[in-house]
């Protein structure tokens, strides 16, 4: 494997692939595949909880099968947290005997036989989060095994309990590992050249860091689980000296610092220089404590290496995204060593903490970008509850705000970006509201999860109409594979696709090119009044924000007429202008088109 990682300290970096550095180089690891359309299918949590059954899980095959969603595409049934033994036994992962009696290859095989596929869940902590003593953190060959002798096709992994961060169930002061200490100054030796520095001739990179007190402090990445922040833009921040060499060697480097164990303030520092785009990095490790945030100490002497000329030296703590990154690549190791050609779906669920749209491409098939859109799961014959909005993340809009700006982090050479299950058919939602999020999800090419118990709906029923909805579906697993953009939004500034608006009373125009030369367009409104005044786009303003992307870009836009198609009503017209107006929306309703150019 070519990353290991273990319970006794954060993962030793021997390789470039997993730094910081090499996020944005395209490149994805071995064993992950590309070409995947975003996955359908159902997944317990939302439904059961941690009540989920073998029997459960059988009667949402047999609905499958019964309502013709797998004719559809949905496929995949996935066993959210709760059907594991509580701890390991032998040190291998086990059934639930009471809940899942049979064991999971013998329910893998029931839910293969009617030609779906089977899915299951961990972690990448200790526990996974409803507490079970059993997530993969070393543990990763052992589980790979199992989960591909069970006849596992997906797998849904998440972040709870993890070690090397304070993520949910953590310790709070795993913060030190995130964080680099807040620094006073540096002083560089050697060859000729003796200088002291402070911060104030130093460089503040990134976004997140400040300097207070004459000390630069939140080093590191900022936590992304929340709504605060936008997606779009750096996520993280480094101190930089640049330092003038008289030659080519080794200096000694002397830090003043403060430690903490708190967010902003930690005790991990990583040092890289050399010069500008070539720097190398010779220090990656917890510091000495130095007794508390305000507590000053300077360091041993860093040996460090510089050429002649103009250098840089880069003082950061890019760890919670490269920990984070290890954990899940040891697990897509541990699958590519027991067989190279396992298939194996990996869903990435760490809630956006770690920015994951910035490398979660190269491991993962998806990723969430925010905590649950949920925190009221059903069970018992409780629907659960969706909300609309909310001031933290459950709600379809809070989750819809960010994915819509994120669609230069996903596609079919990366994945997808995930803004969580789907909550169709849950309390709290009224038809219009499960209609719009459908609508969203398909649009913004995301993982179409169901999470109702299928028991409730039948075929023509409110529920099954939508997500049943052919024609919404076929945008969300059109074969060009490229996410929707916001080409307009009521409350855009300047630039829509990428200004994270969070106020809902507002109405959103999308776009999104698909593989036939047609574009799909969706007026969405996401206040809680009708939108009475006219919504229009044109067809060059569409062409300027994802005429790179089409197929037939040219034949589009010289088109005399357009054939348009309501998604939802099924009726078809035609459009002679180039213009696409809509008015009279109802309250978080959406009208959603597919426009075609008439050939001829």
């Amino acid at each position: 494997m070519g990353i290991e990682v273990s319970t006794e300290r954060p993962a030793v970096i021997k390789d470039d692939k997993y730094r910081y550095d090499s996020f944005k180089n395209g490149n994805v690891f071995e064993g992950k595949k590309t070409g995947r359309l975003p996955a359908m299918g159902w997944n317990s949590w939302n439904a059961f909880g941690s009540g989920n059954t073998e029997a459960l899980t059988k009667a949402m095959a047999d609905k499958f099968v019964e309502l013709g969603l797998d004719k559809l595409g949905y496929k995949y049934i996935v066993l959210d947290d709760g059907c594991y033994k509580q701890e390991r036994v032998d040190g291998k992962l086990s059934n639930e005997e009471v809940k899942f009696p049979s064991g999971f290859r013998a329910l893998a095989d029931y839910i293969h036989d009617k030609g779906l596929k089977f899915g299951m869940y961990n972690d990448i902590g200790t526990n996974l989060c409803a507490g079970a003593a059993v997530g993969t953190c070393g543990h990763e060959l052992t589980d790979a095994r199992s989960y591909i002798d069970w006849g596992v096709d997906f797998i849904k992994v998440d972040n709870c309990y993890y070690l090397w961060d304070n993520a949910t169930f953590s310790n709070a002061e795993n913060a030190k590992y995130t964080y680099a200490p807040n620094i006073k100054g540096i002083e560089v030796e050697g060859n000729g050249l003796a200088l002291k520095l402070s911060v104030a001739y130093a460089e503040l990179r990134g976004a997140g860091a400040e300097i207070k007190d004459g000390c630069a402090t939140g080093i590191g990445t900022f936590d992304g689980t929340g709504p605060q922040n936008s997606p779009v833009g750096d996520m993280s921040a480094e101190l930089v000296f640049k330092v003038e060499a008289p030659v080519d060697g080794e200096y000694g480097l002397q830090i003043r610092y403060a430690t903490g164990r708190e967010p902003g303030t930690g005790c991990w520092l990583q040092i890289a220089s050399g010069p500008e785009g070539e720097t190398k990095i010779y220090y990656d490790d917890l510091v000495p404590e130095s007794g508390g945030p305000t507590e000053l100490v300077s360091s041993d002497h860093f040996m460090i290496g510089l050429k002649k000329g103009e250098n840089i030296i880069r003082l950061m703590n890019h760890r919670r995204q490269e920990n984070t990154l290890c954990s899940y690549a040891a697990l897509l190791e541990a699958f590519n060593e027991i067989n190279k050609d396992h298939g194996i779906l990996l869903s990435i669920c760490e809630w956006g903490k770690t920015q994951p749209q910035n490398w979660g491409y190269k491991v993962g098939d998806s990723w969430r970008i925010l905590n649950d859109i949920t925190f009221q799961v059903g069970g018992d014959g409780n629907p659960g509850r969706g909300e609309w909005a909310s001031d933290y993340t459950p709600g379809v809009a809070v989750q819809y705000d960010k994915a819509v700006i994120m669609d230069g982090f996903a596609g079919l050479d990366k994945g997808w970006n995930d803004p969580d299950m789907l909550m169709i058919g849950m309390n709290g939602l009224d038809m219009s509201q499960c209609a719009t999020h459908f609508a969203m999800w398909c649009m913004m090419n995301s993982p179409l999860m169901l999470g109702l118990d299928l028991r409730r709906v039948n075929k023509g029923d409110e529920i099954y109409n939508i997500i049943a909805n052919e024609d919404l579906i076929a945008l969300n697993q059109d074969a060009l594979g490229v996410q929707a953009k916001r080409v307009f939004s009521t409350l855009a500034k300047e630039a829509p696709d990428k200004e994270y608006i969070r106020d809902n009373n507002r109405a959103d125009i999308l776009a999104k090119p698909l593989a036939d030369g047609s574009i799909a367009v969706s007026f969405i409104n996401l206040s809680d009044h009708t939108w009475e005044q006219e919504l229009s786009v044109s067809i060059d303003t569409i062409l300027g924000f994802i005429g790179n992307k089409m197929k037939d870009k040219e034949d589009f836009a010289n088109a005399a007429s357009y054939k348009i198609k309501d998604l939802w009503s099924k009726k078809e017209s035609s459009l002679d202008a180039k213009q696409i107006s809509v008015s009279d929306i109802p309250a978080f309703g959406n009208v959603t088109y597919r426009i075609s150019p008439y050939v001829g």
